[in-house]
């Protein structure tokens, strides 16, 4: 009994112990933060607010800002990287989505559950036209001691509520050459610009 009673307590260690290592570490705030500003222009960084997660993974207020910019950090429970910076009045937007996706509300259901606010007047969107950039890769990897962010392609945003292809003139899906700006979900609370650069090391001749 003894002996069953030691294998059944080794082999509770040994899960214990997977399943903590299974566990993403969440990044100190320091290196949270050195990631995060990467996706906002240059001389936006220094003096943006800046999101990150907690312990328990909670999006919380790393450091407050004194300028127009929000940067949002890695998750760390997701593969890859995925960071970004947006105007600050775009912030009641992203909180809601936030929001409704940490209730478990899905993609589209998120869109109806915005659209019908921002209708209704309880959801505030910006007036005029606002910047939201990405930087983002399954393969991304953050160097903390240089700075340096690598395998992450870069794409921005400018969101224009209800603007639509005829009030912008711009195409309504992606157009030649590549890169081209185009317009997505005219019409809409979140109609925006799409502007995403090709990558060079794709586009580059062999």
């Amino acid at each position: 009994m003894k002996n069953r009673t030691s294998q059944f307590l080794a082999i509770i260690f040994i899960v214990t112990s997977i399943a903590c290592e299974a566990q993403p570490t969440i990044p100190n705030k320091d290196a949270q933060i050195a990631l995060a500003v990467l996706a906002a222009p240059e001389d936006k960084r220094e003096q943006a607010t800046v999101l990150g997660f907690d312990s328990e993974n909670n999006i919380v207020e790393l450091r407050a800002g004194t300028n127009e910019f929000v940067c949002l950090g890695d998750n760390p429970q997701t593969d890859g990287i995925n960071i970004a910076a947006y105007h600050k009045d775009l912030d009641p937007f992203m909180a809601r989505g936030r929001e409704l996706r940490a209730e478990g509300v899905g993609r589209q259901d998120i869109f109806d559950a915005r659209e019908k606010e921002a209708l209704a007047g309880t959801l505030k969107m910006p007036e005029g036209p606002t910047t939201l950039h990405i930087l983002s890769g399954a393969d991304g990897l953050f160097d903390e001691a240089t700075s340096t962010l690598t395998g992450v392609k870069y794409r921005s945003v400018v969101y224009i509520p209800f603007a639509t292809s005829e009030s912008t003139g711009l195409p309504e899906r992606p157009a030649s050459p590549p890169g081209s700006p185009w317009i997505m979900f005219p019409g809409t609370h979140s109609a925006h610009i799409m502007i995403s650069p090709p990558d060079p090391n794709e586009t580059k001749e062999n």
